[in-house]
């Protein structure tokens, strides 16, 4: 079901292998924090994650499995890990969408891959940051608050939220410019214009990503 040019609505399994690595999974919750979120960045977008491909072992047939990684908390765990989407699908009581990164920003992903994801596998198992989430959201109050006004939050990389890992990555890889990712939010990454032009619901009813894509950003030219 088509919503409008570019919200489409599937199942994880109509689209899981489409999904490349770098791209992006947004995330809606229910929780008491995730409504607080929403209220304060005015978005129904409260968690990102990047996806990450993992092929299985010794299967001639090639199947795989996708893999996310995220700063969350998770099955009794708090902090960067792993997760296979397949679960995160079937478990998470909230709304999930698809962001597919552009041809420029995946060519700039190709040929900075090792950075990006040697950053993110080395983040693995650090800590959650719940205090600059916070920092994070209360500025998103601002219409673009990294780009008009002094940030409130420091970067700081020992501990992460969801967002700020992301950007990070991002800036790794060169899909965008120099950021303050300990300022970035989920729906920053959302707008952030280096996505193509559809994006994909495949958890929860139909629900739009105001802005998504929308944001002019500066692309690194590898």
């Amino acid at each position: 079901m088509t919503i409008c040019q570019q919200h489409q609505q599937r199942s994880y399994p109509q689209i899981r292998d489409k999904m490349q690595p770098g791209d992006i999974i947004a995330f809606g919750g229910n929780s008491l924090f995730s409504k607080w979120a929403k209220l304060t960045t005015r978005s129904a977008v409260t968690h990102v994650a990047v996806v990450i491909k993992t092929q299985v072992i010794n299967e001639a047939n090639g199947r795989y499995f996708n893999q996310a990684i995220e700063a969350t908390s998770y099955n009794g765990k708090c902090g960067v890990m792993l997760t296979r989407l397949s679960e995160r699908a079937a478990t998470y009581n909230g709304d999930m969408w698809w962001l597919p990164l552009n041809s420029q920003a995946r060519a700039n992903l190709e040929n900075n891959k090792t950075a990006f994801f040697d950053f993110l596998f080395q983040q693995n198992h650090k800590p959650y940051d719940i205090c600059q989430l916070f920092g994070s959201a209360v500025d998103a109050t601002d219409d673009i608050p990294f780009l008009k006004e002094m940030s409130l939050n420091s970067e700081d990389f020992s501990s992460w939220f969801c967002s700020e890992l992301v950007a990070e990555a991002m800036e790794r890889g060169k899909i965008i410019g120099s950021v303050n990712a300990s300022e970035i939010t989920p729906i920053d990454i959302c707008r952030f214009d280096v996505f193509q032009e559809q994006y994909v619901q495949f958890k929860g009813e139909s629900k739009t990503i105001t802005g998504y894509n929308s944001l002019p950003f500066e692309s690194w030219q590898s």
